[in-house]
């Protein structure tokens, strides 16, 4: 049994920082690198720092500074970097078997039988994969199997990879390109930013009625599926009004179409439960998961209801690295884990904790118009103006890379700046992240007059 004090360290210690940031290594490195890597994220654009290695919920860098991770590598190592027992598990298959293909080994059969154990309904046939947009594309392929259909709805602003048919289900970014025929858009229900102008909960979740008349008014009729995250990442920790996705599988089963949700970023007691959709009670007919799911090593999977399971067979659905020993030891000794630490709970507690500080943030600083999340899923919102609630986007970079050079390592989305502590993070260390940012917001505050 490791040691469950591993990942501890003194708060009084962390961030430490003993040269300019990025400091000199950071940039040499980022520079030759640079040289050659293309397509960066805004994370590393708007601060190239290079890391060297991690422990528990801090990161250090090529230079000696230690940040504290409040991005859990982009919402992966929720279970903190290099947890003990998911290292060990790795390192003992790959000196013992790291890919055969899809043959079965005795880790594979044991996370199969463990994952379905654990999943809503009855959401046992399972594939594996190695990225989240691969699990997507099988989800896909998989609709269209058991459905005979061809058509997909899904929302503003969700995200679910960077293949073709994953883009098509959600541009969040122009420069994606088009998305392919047949794929539909319906706005993302966010209160804070209605897209029809009204107000919660007189609305009467109207979003969720708009999908009923998008199925209806703009599709051929052949929907295979409707796709979503339960709540959304990338789009900026956007959690949805209590009956909307209720309403959603209604809709879903009137249309004759699969639910099929998109819990890559989202499962793994991200946002306190092993599955987000828990929240709501509501099972989908597919689901993808991911990230935390190897905390850290690429390991994803697409789990299908039993009525639907066969079709998996009819889709080609094996890939060359999915399910290799490493990656089935890493997701089995991570749902083993969040369950023998209770992961769910503390990712629960640690978000009021949070979710509490950042309302009195709010309240203190004009710049931030909203915050909100569930559980480790958290957001801050920065405005211009309240009124209008005009995005600060250049507000949002500035607070990103001020925190940053203060040592915290976080995720930027524009004017939305997201936090994704590792769920192991203990409370005064979770503040002390929010006391960076604090004063990050600050001094944007006094810069731009507010």
């Amino acid at each position: 049994m490791y040691d469950r004090n591993w990942a501890k360290v003194d708060v009084a210690t962390v961030p430490e920082i003993h040269t300019e940031l990025p400091g000199p290594k950071s940039r040499e490195y980022h520079a030759r690198a640079a040289k050659h890597m293309k397509g960066y994220s805004s994370q590393v654009t708007l601060f190239p720092v290079a890391f060297e290695s991690g422990k528990g919920c801090t990161l250090t860098d090529v230079d000696g500074n230690t940040y504290l991770d409040f991005s859990s590598g982009i919402y992966v190592t929720g279970l903190g970097h290099c947890h003990p027992k998911i290292s060990e598990a790795v390192a003992k298959h790959a000196n013992q078997l790291m890919n055969c293909h899809d043959f079965t080994t005795e880790i594979k059969m044991r996370l199969l039988e463990k994952l379905a154990s654990i999943t809503m309904g009855d959401l046992n046939g399972i594939q594996l994969y190695d990225s989240g947009t691969t699990a997507v594309e099988a989800a896909l392929r998989c609709a269209r199997a058991a459905t005979g259909k061809f058509e997909f709805l899904s929302f503003w602003r969700d995200f679910h990879g960077k293949t073709m048919g994953s883009v098509s289900c959600a541009i969040v970014d122009k420069s994606q390109g088009m998305r392919a025929p047949g794929f539909f858009l319906a706005p993302r229900p966010n209160c804070y930013r209605c897209p029809f102008g009204m107000t919660y909960p007189s609305c009467r979740c109207f979003c969720a009625d708009h999908v009923d008349a998008v199925l209806k008014n703009e599709t051929s009729g052949q929907v295979a599926g409707i796709v979503l995250e339960p709540i959304q990442g990338w789009g900026g920790s956007v959690v949805p009004p209590d009956e909307f996705l209720p309403k959603l599988r209604r809709i879903a089963d009137k249309y004759g179409a699969l639910l099929i949700t998109d819990e890559v970023l989202t499962c793994m007691g991200r946002t306190g439960k092993m599955f987000a959709m828990e929240h709501w009670d509501v099972t989908p007919d597919i689901t993808t998961l991911g990230k935390g799911f190897g905390n850290g090593f690429p390991v994803t999977a697409m789990c299908v209801s039993d009525k639907y399971k066969e079709s998996v067979e009819k889709i080609s659905a094996s890939s060359s690295y999915g399910g290799n020993p490493m990656a089935c030891a890493a997701a089995l000794a991570s749902i083993e884990v969040i369950e023998e630490e209770n992961l769910c709970e503390r990712s629960v507690h640690l978000g009021e904790v949070l979710l509490k500080r950042m309302e009195e943030m709010k309240a203190r600083h004009p710049i931030i118009g909203d915050v909100r999340g569930k559980g480790c899923l958290l957001a801050l919102e920065l405005v211009k103006d309240r009124t209008t609630k005009e995005p600060f986007e250049e507000g949002g970079r500035e607070v990103y890379q001020k925190a940053f050079s203060k040592g915290l390592a976080w995720v930027p989305a524009g004017h939305i700046l997201r936090l994704s502590p590792p769920l192991i993070m203990e409370d005064d260390l979770a503040l002390k992240g929010l006391d960076l940012i604090d004063e990050a917001v600050a001094e944007v505050e006094r810069e731009y007059g507010y």
